[in-house]
């Protein structure tokens, strides 16, 4: 849906209701793009009347060049020829005028529509799902515990398909994590390298029961070695035409999968403990990745086992890595209780901090509010699923 970049919010309004039903504004530029970054499909920005002509172009030109697909539809008091001739050069497609806005702006909208149509056929209206990968440079940190956790929160009770990456080739947790037992999983897509879509894929996940699906690792180390990135590389381009999110649980290491992945990555979750081990090792991560140009604007820090006690503040890791704390999840037995009950935290209390915290981080990597169950809608799956116990058959697809 089109989004309007207005600050004053007394000029949304009117410029909602000329619009079509879902319609978003956001305040600032910057904004505008960070929703652009979540939402491929968009086809029109509306620059709202006070903005500045001078932003309003500068935003057209850099739309023009790498968003080809979205019109830009400039709001102003009197549409001067003067705005106009500027208007055309910087690549605005219609200009407004507030006393016409009732009309003028829907039939701008409507134009907008037709226009990305025509240049992206019925089909581009669909977006591609993104791919957020979930990354460590060291063992230990609770990392895939976050995996699944924002996995879950990801879902947003049902309303989002999110598929769940197992890519710790070697000694990957996800399953067991979940109380799955897959009957399949990556090491199927051996040899597919010019086969795989998501047809075949859909053969190989593995369902939970709380919306998300898994593809799971191998159950044996040696097999990763028969993982080639071509392989990774295309299931994560596969995975992305059937689900909104692929979450994608990763080694700590950089090794050749988690490279793939991180070069197919839209969004990057770094996970950090509060110790000066990891920081260092996260701080050396986070200048790799400066590097290879990975998912530069796209991370999203998450301290975990984030307690006071241990001398390190949050300010000081912020100070320390160069980039802001997203989610803080602090230590405590009900985690680790759920996930050795098969039932992660989000899933069995969705009010416990925690949870809260992981629905935050989900926030901040889709750029729009993420809701969790409240307890009373959980609690029946929750203690149907803490009395199958760890190592009993879950739901496989």
């Amino acid at each position: 849906m089109p989004v309007i970049v207005e600050a004053d919010s007394a000029s949304i309004a009117p410029l909602l209701a000329a619009m079509p039903t879902g319609s978003h504004s956001v305040a600032s530029i910057d904004r505008m793009h960070a929703w652009l970054d979540q939402h491929a499909d968009e086809y029109a920005v509306v620059i709202g009347p006070t903005l500045s002509l001078e932003t309003a172009l500068d935003c057209a030109e850099d739309l023009r060049i790498k968003r080809p697909t979205v019109s830009v539809i400039l709001v102003r008091e009197r549409a001067e020829t003067d705005i106009l001739t500027r208007s055309m050069h910087a690549g605005i497609r219609d200009v407004v005028a507030i006393s016409n806005e009732d009309k003028g702006l829907t039939k701008a909208v409507e134009r907008a529509h037709q226009l990305y149509m025509a240049l992206r056929g019925p089909g581009g209206a669909r977006q591609l799902g993104r791919v957020v990968t979930v990354f460590s440079p060291k063992g230990g940190v609770g990392k895939t515990t976050s995996s699944v956790n924002l996995a879950l929160a990801l879902t947003d009770r049902g309303a989002r398909k999110v598929c769940l990456v197992d890519l710790d080739l070697a000694f990957g947790d996800v399953a067991i994590t979940m109380q799955l037992f897959p009957t399949h999983s990556i090491e199927q897509a051996v040899g597919s390298e010019d086969s795989v879509d998501l047809a075949m894929l859909e053969g190989l996940l593995t369902r939970h029961e709380d919306s998300l699906t898994v593809l799971a690792a191998p159950a044996h180390p040696d097999v990763r070695e028969r993982i080639t990135p071509l392989l990774i590389s295309r299931i994560l381009r596969a995975l992305r035409d059937g689900f909104d999110y692929i979450v994608v649980d990763t080694s700590p290491s950089f090794d050749d999968a988690t490279l793939t992945a991180l070069d197919e990555t839209d969004e990057c979750v770094i996970v950090a403990t509060l110790d000066v081990p990891t920081l260092k090792n996260v701080k050396v991560a986070l200048e790799t990745m400066d590097m290879l140009n990975i998912a530069r604007g796209h991370r999203h820090l998450l301290l975990n086992r984030a307690d006071d006690a241990v001398g390190i503040s949050v300010e000081k890791v912020e100070s320390i890595l160069g980039m802001p704390v997203s989610s803080q999840v602090a230590s405590a037995m009900d985690i680790a209780a759920a996930t050795n009950s098969g039932t992660p935290i989000v899933s069995q209390k969705p009010n416990h901090p925690a949870s809260i915290a992981y629905a935050e981080l989900a926030a901040s990597v889709t750029g729009e509010p993420v809701s969790i169950p409240t307890a009373s809608a959980a609690s029946a799956p929750a203690e149907q699923s803490r009395s199958r116990g760890l190592f009993r058959r879950g739901r496989n697809s």
